[in-house]
């Protein structure tokens, strides 16, 4: 027990309160190597139980600082929004007269993203008119089906901004088929009633791809590193958070109390 009782007081002032360098928890442990040996081999379920705990106290404060974290930097982006860039005739759902503008900077194969779609679904049925959404890309390197996706997206919004969101839609509703690559993405273009021929042909062009290439630039220029990742009136989100969180947002530049 004496041994279970060393480990413990390192562990808890490693992971939980970071009083001591991960250089002396080194040193005692090598000092004395036989300690984790038999921690585990006589108090294998205690020891389990205590590191648990340990790690989820050190999870829960490492929580609380990144949400007061957060919440700095959310008060310094009232003030100061972030200023995305739309270009005219991007497509859009919503009215640009909207009070508020969403944008999501996502990736199709993402499964966050697709709960982001879910979550984003619920927040414009909330509300309505006020507010604008605006689906931006950052595929991930992990992700080989989302830049794919993406560009078909790009190319259909050439032709419908309607039509791309159907798209949009489709693509998250069925995201597993995703792995199918060009005939799955073929298959959703046909459903929505894309011209299949200049389709094609815009997925050889420019515009798709700059428009994609702008949109990864931006996401990164703002800290998104990740998917999905949002702006509500330059006020960013990052995470598949949930509605109220952006419920929380939009109240405040509507001016809701």
């Amino acid at each position: 027990m004496k041994s279970l009782r060393i480990l413990i007081i390192i562990m808890s002032a490693f992971f939980m309160s970071g009083c001591i360098s991960e250089s002396m928890v080194k040193d005692a442990l090598e000092k004395n190597p036989d300690i984790i040996f038999n921690v585990i081999k006589k108090n294998p379920a205690k020891f389990v139980d205590t590191a648990n705990q340990a790690y989820e106290q050190y999870q829960a404060e490492k929580r609380k600082e990144m949400e007061e974290g957060e919440g700095k930097q959310r008060e310094e982006e009232f003030k100061n929004p972030k200023k995305p860039k739309i270009a005219e005739g991007r497509a859009a759902v919503g009215s640009a007269s909207a009070q508020v503008t969403i944008i999501e900077y996502s990736d199709f194969e993402c499964p966050y993203c697709q709960q982001g779609y879910m979550n984003m679904k619920q927040v414009m049925e909330m509300y309505g008119p006020k507010v604008r959404f605006i689906f931006k890309h950052l595929p991930l390197e992990g992700h080989p089906h989302a830049m794919p996706a993406a560009k078909y997206f790009e190319a259909v919004a050439l032709q419908s901004a309607e039509k791309a969101y159907k798209f949009h839609d489709y693509v998250f509703e069925n995201q597993r088929d995703l792995k199918k690559g060009a005939s799955f993405l073929d298959s959703a273009a046909k459903k929505i009633g894309a011209d299949m021929a200049r389709l094609k042909n815009d997925l050889a062009g420019d515009a798709v791809m700059k428009n994609i290439t702008e949109d990864m630039e931006e996401a990164k220029s703002f800290g998104f590193r990740g998917t999905p990742g949002y702006l509500i009136n330059g006020v960013s989100l990052p995470g598949a958070y949930p509605p109220p969180a952006f419920k929380k947002i939009i109240d405040r530049h509507l001016g809701v109390k």
